[in-house]
Parts: C-alpha cells; sequence; structure tokens
C-alpha cells in the first residue's frame, strides 16, 4: 500500500527520502539554515532535485556551509568552485553564498543565532496550504529585511521556499502521512522563537 504524500513527490527515491524525512521538518541548527538558504539561492531558475542531487558536492566545495570558514574565501575559492563539475557553477551564485556568510556572521552577532532570527518569522498556522503558493507576505517581508541586511539570492519565492523546507510553515498537503508529525514537531520548537 502507498504512503500518501504531497503532490510534488513523486516516485524519486532521492525525493521521497528528502520529504519524508527532511521537508517541512523544523530546523534550528544555524549550520544547516545557512546551508539550506545558500542551496535555495542556487535553486533559483533550475529544479531542487537538480541541486539535492549535487547537494554532497555542495557541502564538500562550501566547507560544510561553516559561515565562519565560507566568509573567509576568496577568489582563489572562487575559482576552484567555478571549476567544480559537481556543483552549479554559477559565479554570482557563489559570490553571493560568501557574501551570505559574512552577513549570517553579522545576524549570529546580533541576534545570538541564525535560528532566533528566522523563527521569527515562523507561521504558527496549521491551515494546509490550497493551490500553488510561491511567496507569501511573510517570506516577501523576510526577503526585504533580509536584502536590507546586505544578503543577496533571497527573493520572496527563494525564501519561501526556505521557510517550507526549514519548517517556517508547514505545508505538507492535508492528507500527507507526515504533516501531523511535523505539527507536533513545530509545536514543541515556535514557543522557544515567539516574537
Amino acid at each position: 500500500m502507498s504512503v500518501p504524500r504531497c503532490a510534488w513527490v513523486g516516485t524519486d527515491d532521492l525525493y521521497i527520502r528528502y520529504h519524508d524525512t527532511e521537508w517541512g521538518r523544523p530546523v534550528t541548527d544555524d549550520h544547516r539554515l545557512f546551508e539550506k538558504i545558500c542551496l535555495e539561492g542556487f535553486q533559483a531558475g533550475l529544479s531542487w532535485i537538480t541541486i539535492l542531487r549535487k547537494r554532497e558536492a555542495f557541502r564538500a566545495g562550501f566547507a560544510g556551509f561553516d559561515p565562519m570558514k565560507v566568509a573567509r574565501f576568496g577568489d582563489d575559492d572562487v575559482a576552484r568552485l567555478l571549476a567544480d563539475p559537481g556543483i552549479v557553477r554559477h559565479e554570482g551564485k557563489i559570490r553571493s553564498t560568501i557574501n551570505n556568510a559574512a552577513r549570517a556572521l553579522e545576524m549570529i552577532e546580533e541576534e545570538g543565532s541564525l535560528a532566533r532570527y528566522f523563527w521569527r518569522w515562523a507561521d504558527p498556522d496549521e491551515t494546509p496550504p490550497t493551490g500553488d503558493v510561491a511567496l507569501t507576505p511573510e517570506s516577501t517581508a523576510l526577503s526585504k529585511d533580509l536584502k536590507r541586511r546586505g544578503w543577496t539570492f533571497v527573493g520572496p519565492t527563494t525564501i519561501y521556499a526556505f521557510m517550507q523546507s526549514m519548517g517556517l510553515v508547514n505545508d505538507h498537503d492535508a492528507g500527507c502521512d507526515v504533516r501531523e508529525e511535523c505539527a507536533r514537531e513545530r509545536a514543541r520548537v515556535i514557543p522557544g522563537f515567539s516574537r
């Protein structure tokens, strides 16, 4: 008997594992939050499965997405990454990741953690989405605030995908097998980060 999942999942085993174990589950780890916002920036204009298939190469190329290490990358690192066939070789997105690492360090200094900042934008509503939602007033406001802070490749659609994947919203379909589990996990996390 097949497990009911969100309509977007399809039959790719990698996508199924990602959906069942990661997508929409609340993340409070700063390294994972930084990695995901960077990967969402790389995904702009591409399919998420493309990025997911290259994720391990991205992790290797970007020092495990440790913002302290990535913020120190220079032109030699940019050249190294542009020559790496395992990742998406887009100079603007590579330089954006380096820039965003420096901005992440500033945010950690100011806020105490990335999680403390991002979870203030969480949607406590557990109403399943209706139709294709690509952005919301919250993702637009978060995008605007990040841009004000100097972040790049953080448009409202990219930020909404980040919010969905990190559990800042629960966009699992109403009949999805993991929707209620994600709701319970979010209920444990949200009170610690209320605005």
